[in-house]
């Protein structure tokens, strides 16, 4: 028979586990339950913040006029080329969404896709040292439907780390006169039209959200703690500390200056939510590191549980499709696994590298950058795959690193540069 394979998530990650998992129907039978009404997760913009239709939480954090961080030619799936924005290579979060919806009717992969299906609950059961899967799913729609409980062979959780915002312990945040939003609610820079705002964190989000505002309110104070950045910045943006506490309609920071502030937009990131996974999974997350996993994707006492795209700062689509490859390696015995305590010392060992060698701080746990190009090609060389789909490819590392050379020297306009690559993938240049 084949292994039963429950995909949790209709995304990014979801849709990659789908495919690959669909091109081998004599090894392996995979479902996907998506909550939403169609797939995309993260990628399928809403106007709405709070609650969706069905009363639950939003899932989505796009913007409206979000574009790409990262070209086009970074986000493309092994195997299927992205054409979606012509020449542009900093793309619309809507030309994603087509994208992914391309990918998912070229591989077929609506058969296997149950919208509007919400898992409730993930639990082991153990049988003669064999680890089967009770995952009881409910219909969205019909909140007086019964839950119906399923067995699987195994589960990939490809539920995305967006969705869930981090909120930080700021001394007299409610004594804010003004207001204060997370930016995964935020949508539209015309309502800060004129205002002054305070970005709180200089990630991802707070250098994008802060040049999507520039040109519609007065002053941006960007609020951090990392090295100033040296890039070109918008002319009404301003670099300041990190906030140390609020007084009112002020905002203070830790070098004592403060500022009056009509808005307090807190860029300040997300955290991973599994609510479905029972206590008896044994899932431990702290502070943002996700254990025991082996290689940042397989639990290492059950490892028919895998965590697809927990890991960030990456070139998603091509790792996606390493570790989905990776973890149906281990189901099918492509891979033959260390030790459970061989796999917990690698987890441990990784850990410690990033913590003593890299100084990373603890919730940098699951973060790659640098380290994602050697990743990729560990992930496949243990799981013995020998075509990687062009997905370890020197092309990508290369734009990878251009992309943050322009990102770095010019903020606000190096998602208008284009980048263009060779047929035969071996030679690009940024126009």
């Amino acid at each position: 028979m084949p292994i039963r394979v429950a995909v949790i998530g209709g995304g990014a990650a979801g849709l990659c586990a789908a495919r690959y998992l669909r091109a081998k129907p004599d090894v392996f039978q995979a479902v996907v339950y998506e909550q939403a009404d169609q797939i995309g997760g993260t990628w399928v913009y809403t106007e709405n913040v709070g609650k969706d239709k069905y009363g639950l939480p939003v899932h989505s954090s796009m913007y409206q006029r979000l574009r790409t961080n990262l070209p086009k030619e970074l986000m493309m799936y092994p195997g299927l080329p992205i054409t979606e924005g012509g020449r542009t290579s900093f793309i619309k979060h809507t030309e994603v969404l087509q994208y992914m919806n391309r990918y998912a009717w070229t591989y077929d992969l609506h058969k296997c896709i149950q919208l509007l299906t919400r898992v409730q609950s993930v639990k082991p059961i153990v049988n003669c040292n064999k680890t089967s899967w009770e995952v009881t799913v409910k219909s969205v729609k019909d909140p007086d439907a019964t839950p119906q409980v399923n067995e699987f062979d195994a589960v990939m959780v490809c539920n995305g780390q967006y969705a869930v915002p981090s909120y930080p312990d700021i001394p007299g945040l409610e004594t804010f006169s003004g207001k204060v939003i997370h930016s995964h609610e935020y949508r539209h820079p015309e309502d800060f039209k004129g205002q002054t705002v305070v970005l709180f964190g200089a990630g991802p989000s707070g250098r994008d959200i802060g040049v999507d505002l520039h040109t519609f309110v007065d002053k941006i104070y960007l609020s951090h703690h990392i090295p100033n950045l040296d890039a070109l910045l918008p002319d009404n943006l301003r670099q300041v500390p990190d906030i140390k506490s609020i007084d009112k309609g002020r905002v203070v920071f830790t070098d004592g200056q403060s500022v009056e502030a009509d808005v307090l937009m807190l860029c300040t990131g997300y955290l991973y939510d599994f609510p479905f996974l029972t206590p008896e999974c044994e899932v431990v997350v702290d502070r943002k590191r996700i254990s025991p996993l082996y290689k940042h994707v397989l639990h290492t006492k059950h490892t028919s549980l895998s965590f697809i795209g927990v890991v960030w700062t990456i070139s998603p689509f091509q790792l996606l499709a390493c570790q989905v490859r990776f973890a149906m390696a281990a189901l099918d015995g492509t891979m033959v696994l260390p030790s459970r305590t061989d796999m917990d010392a690698d987890a441990q060992c990784d850990y410690e590298y990033r913590r003593d060698e890299l100084k990373y701080p603890h919730h940098y746990a699951h973060k790659m950058d640098h380290l994602q190009w050697e990743y990729n090609k560990e992930l496949l060389r243990l799981a013995n795959v020998v075509d990687d789909d062009g997905a370890t490819l020197p092309l990508f590392k290369e734009l990878y690193d251009a992309t943050i050379r322009l990102r770095t020297e010019d903020l606000v306009n190096y998602k208008k540069r284009i980048i263009e690559i060779s047929d035969d993938l071996t030679s690009w240049q940024v126009l």
